[in-house]
């Protein structure tokens, strides 16, 4: 029995009457857009959390209660800590592409 180190996945996986086969033409194709726009979309959320949290903070200022300005801050860190990970996770994506010599954001693939 020969074992088996790789698996197709493009050819397991069906595409109902082929419409979705002909405008992806593989997988990688579909895997290469959702990539490319969950980045867009990540960072459309970042700028929205950032004037958010930064609204609060400043609206705080004016108020006696010290969680207002706690949860603004909350806001603000995490939003930071998300962009550094979609960041980061980008920059291994690059690394990838550069050592296997593969484009995975490339849509013609």
């Amino acid at each position: 029995m020969k074992p088996v180190f790789a698996i197709n996945i493009d050819d397991a996986i069906q595409f109902q009457n082929g419409t979705l086969k002909s405008t992806y033409p593989n997988l990688g194709t579909l895997i290469g857009i959702i990539l490319k726009n969950s980045l867009t979309l990540a960072g459309i959320l970042l700028l929205a959390l950032l004037i958010i949290g930064g609204l609060m903070f400043i609206l705080s200022a004016g108020s006696d209660d010290p969680k207002q300005a706690q949860n603004a801050q909350k806001i603000l860190s995490s939003s930071l800590i998300g962009f550094i990970i979609v960041f980061l996770s980008y920059v291994i994506i690059q690394i990838i592409q550069v050592i296997t010599g593969l484009n995975i954001l490339n849509s013609n693939l």
